[in-house]
């Protein structure tokens, strides 16, 4: 990616992980655990929620990660639904985010169209940098519901099964390397293991 696409893409992923983290931490607290926002995660700062190398990562290599939204057990009144429902809610916040920026692009589209006007060079950069982020967050929606630890599917995945902690937790510790090595065989040698890019113009194609 040259620095002008950088600049481009940023807005979008800059939003989609501040808005990702911020619901996984709203969802907690209003499940009665305070963790989250007494730890200030309860916030649209992206500083709150941005990891800096799980950024690069995104911007450089495809794929990262944002600071993980910590949360008690123990203060949950129903432990399996609700961590369905905290993780949950982070991915379903970018689908929606997708679908948002995606209706201001067709409102946009509309307007210069019906008024017959040639849009501003302004404008048209503008409409860039909404559509990249439109497909970021249908991009992190997909992406976090895989069912591979540590991504969001696989504690909605967890959540639902009724397996030991020890298992959980063996299968936690094969997740990441299993997760990174996918995607570096993916990334280097063009294999579509996790078509998501195929997934995500298909969403883009629905709201557009």
């Amino acid at each position: 990616m040259n620095f002008q696409r950088i600049i481009d893409f940023l807005p979008g992923v800059l939003i989609g992980l501040t808005v990702h983290e911020f619901f996984h931490a709203f969802a907690a607290y209003k499940l009665g655990d305070n963790t989250a926002r007494d730890q200030g995660r309860l916030t649209f700062n992206p500083i709150k929620h941005i990891d800096l190398i799980g950024l690069l990562f995104i911007i450089f290599a495809g794929f990262g990660w944002a600071k993980p939204v910590q949360f008690n057990p123990e203060n949950l009144q129903n432990v399996r639904r609700d961590k369905a429902i905290i993780a949950a809610a982070g991915p379903l916040s970018n689908f929606i985010l997708g679908i948002l920026f995606c209706f201001i692009l067709k409102a946009m589209s509309a307007y210069y169209s019906v008024n017959d006007i040639e849009p501003a060079l302004s404008i048209i950069k503008l409409s860039h940098i909404i559509q990249y982020a439109a497909f970021i967050n249908f991009g992190l929606f997909i992406f976090n519901l895989l069912p591979i630890p540590p991504l969001d599917g696989s504690h909605i995945i967890f959540s639902g099964l009724n397996l030991s902690y020890d298992t959980e937790e063996k299968i936690r510790k094969i997740g990441l390397p299993v997760l990174f090595l996918i995607i570096i065989i993916q990334n280097q040698f063009g294999i579509p293991i996790l078509p998501i890019g195929i997934a995500v113009n298909y969403l883009m194609g629905l709201f557009l």
